[in-house]
């Protein structure tokens, strides 16, 4: 960056301290990634100057030529790679994919049901202060008290009482498979649209390590970067039944001028997610997750569902006389970046929580095995069980950074 670090030192410093961050941390929060260079260069790009209102053949401005191409090539990548329909690669997030999607589908004032914010769901699936919780009527599905799981025929039985116009199938902290079978079965039952937000597990489903929603649902909303390792956006499949009312919802309904650079960025990042190495890096991530979760609960810690399916380890540190936030602030001050969570029937708010989040994806980018996840655990245990003093913190931070530059992000630099 030495054109940077000409003009504007001040930001070249930032972005420096925080390239170091990220090389010097363990980073387990588990909607973050590592990137490849090759996704860096296409989003850095020079298309980041081209506004391309429309779509690909039916543009609003002149000069959308390699615009088309590289839109059109992003559409056909995903549609290969998850057997879709038809897609959308223009939202700027998840969040907005679900807004386009929901608005497509349903009326202001229309039933819907998602999983509740406390048990795992997100806050665009209904959350009363969220837009999706202010437009539509909201109701939420839980989990079993006793295995922290979700019962279908209770999720059966709430739909038939409140007969949803759209169900939504996904989650932010939910560590088992999603059973699109059964969701989309309720859904026949009680007239439901079907819509899966895959957001956290698109890469194993493109990996193979996670079963497809694309045969079962009506709509798949998804965000690019976690497990799919791309650049922070967004992108919507659906059936093509769905397809002008989805467009539509996107552009002009939403957004005007889509991000050409990122868009770049996840043909990119389609194109990596269909070579073989990909698959072997999904299963190794949800193995590195079963081995992280194992090691911590024969550590003593309580690991919800008792155990994983995919990328996602949640812990009741509640349950250890310490809040989420203590846990979080106490991990990152020894070089352990992870994330205060709420457990279901959490009595803490969700500014302090008795829950932490742990996800293996970036860990795994880094060429992390199960071996580096018996190590990880510890570390973990010696901050949470420790006196965690200064001193002690200072260590472990140390003893991370040396540990961490073993596995050097972008090796291959």
């Amino acid at each position: 960056m030495k054109t940077l670090e000409q003009l504007d030192p001040e930001v070249s410093q930032i972005i420096t301290a925080e390239n170091e961050r990220e090389a010097e941390r363990l980073q387990l929060i588990a909607s973050e990634n590592y990137t490849s260079p090759a996704v860096l260069e296409a989003q850095g790009s020079v298309f980041t100057n081209k506004y391309a209102e429309g779509y690909p053949g039916a543009r609003y401005y002149q000069g959308c030529g390699p615009s088309d191409r590289i839109e059109q090539l992003a559409l056909d990548r995903v549609k290969t790679l998850f057997g879709a329909e038809h897609a959308n690669v223009q939202p700027h997030s998840g969040s907005s994919a679900n807004m386009a999607a929901y608005l497509a589908l349903l009326q202001p004032g229309d039933t819907i049901l998602g999983m509740d914010l406390a048990a795992g769901g997100h806050l665009t699936h209904g959350a009363g202060f969220n837009f999706s919780g202010k437009i539509f009527k909201s109701f939420f599905y839980k989990v079993q008290p006793e295995n922290q799981r979700i019962d279908y025929n209770v999720l059966a039985e709430q739909a038939r009482k409140i007969r949803p116009r759209l169900i939504i199938a996904g989650a932010s902290a939910y560590p088992r498979t999603l059973d699109f079978v059964a969701f989309r079965s309720i859904c026949d039952e009680v007239g439901a649209y079907l819509l899966v937000d895959m957001a956290h597990i698109a890469g194993l489903i493109a990996g193979g390590v996670h079963p497809s929603p694309v045969p079962y649902a009506d709509v798949v909303t998804s965000t690019t970067h976690k497990t799919l390792r791309g650049p922070r956006s967004g992108f919507i499949l659906c059936r093509k039944e769905y397809a002008k009312a989805i467009d539509a919802m996107v552009f002009p309904g939403l957004q005007g001028g889509p991000l050409m650079h990122v868009i770049s960025a996840k043909a990119v990042a389609f194109k990596e997610a269909m070579e073989p190495a990909f698959s072997t890096y999904a299963r190794q991530i949800v193995s590195n997750a079963r081995t992280l979760a194992q090691v911590l609960q024969d550590q003593g810690f309580t690991i919800l569902t008792g155990g994983t399916d995919n990328h996602i380890v949640l812990i009741d540190i509640g349950s250890m006389g310490m809040t989420g936030a203590e846990a979080a602030e106490r991990l990152e001050a020894a070089g352990i970046v992870a994330n205060k969570n709420s457990i279901p029937n959490d009595p803490r708010g969700p500014r302090v929580t008795s829950g932490i989040r742990l996800g293996t994806a970036a860990v795994t980018t880094r060429g992390m095995k199960e071996n580096e996840m018996g190590i990880i655990a510890k570390y973990i245990g010696r901050v949470i069980r420790g006196s965690c003093d200064s001193a002690e913190l200072d260590s472990t931070r140390q003893a991370v950074a040396e540990f961490c530059r073993g596995f050097p992000v972008f090796p291959e630099l």
